[in-house]
């Protein structure tokens, strides 16, 4: 039996991150791009500051916080998506905490929390030179009067890997 790759791509997206898991999501903005993350994973937001650096990281890791003493990895998302990085006076660090890992998220701007429902949310078409888990593996289609937004979905778990190295670092 052949089975498309689009099809296996939005049959693994369904397995792995149900629709309903994306009741609400902040929105933030990274260079010209909207996206969103789930607001469940979402522990603060703050002002961006420069955090300490730690010697063999990931490049996307761009140091840590000390954050009422827990030590917090910093992921800027615009070094992850391969864009250069920029520090303006809207940057923020969003801090998210999945299953047992904590990190900082640096994003450009943070604009508002949406609700969407499933049939808002649709599965990003499949990119050539996507890892098997992709970052985007869903879009949000938002009406707001006559503009339609598109944000791109991000799912945290690939995401947060880059800080399973920083753990072995920092052991």
């Amino acid at each position: 039996m052949h089975t498309n790759p689009s099809e296996l791509h939005r049959d693994a997206v369904r397995a792995t991150s149900p629709a309903s898991s994306w009741n609400k999501c902040l929105c933030f903005r990274l260079h010209e791009v909207e996206y969103g993350i789930d607001l469940l994973l979402v522990r603060e937001i703050r002002v961006y500051e420069q955090p300490t650096w730690l010697a063999g990281a990931p490049p996307s890791v761009v140091g840590m916080l000390n954050m009422r003493s827990e030590i917090v990895p910093i992921i800027d998302l615009r070094l992850r998506f391969g864009l250069p990085a920029c520090f303006e006076k809207h940057t923020i660090t969003v801090v998210v905490t999945l299953a047992d890992r904590t990190a900082g998220l640096v994003v450009d701007s943070v604009s508002d929390v949406l609700e969407l429902d499933s049939s808002q949310i649709t599965t990003a078409p499949p990119l050539a030179g996507t890892a098997e888990t992709p970052l985007v593996a869903r879009m949000g289609l938002v009406r707001q009067g006559e503009r339609e937004r598109m944000l791109m979905l991000l799912e945290l778990e690939p995401l947060l890997a880059d800080i399973d190295t920083v753990a072995q670092l920092a052991a």
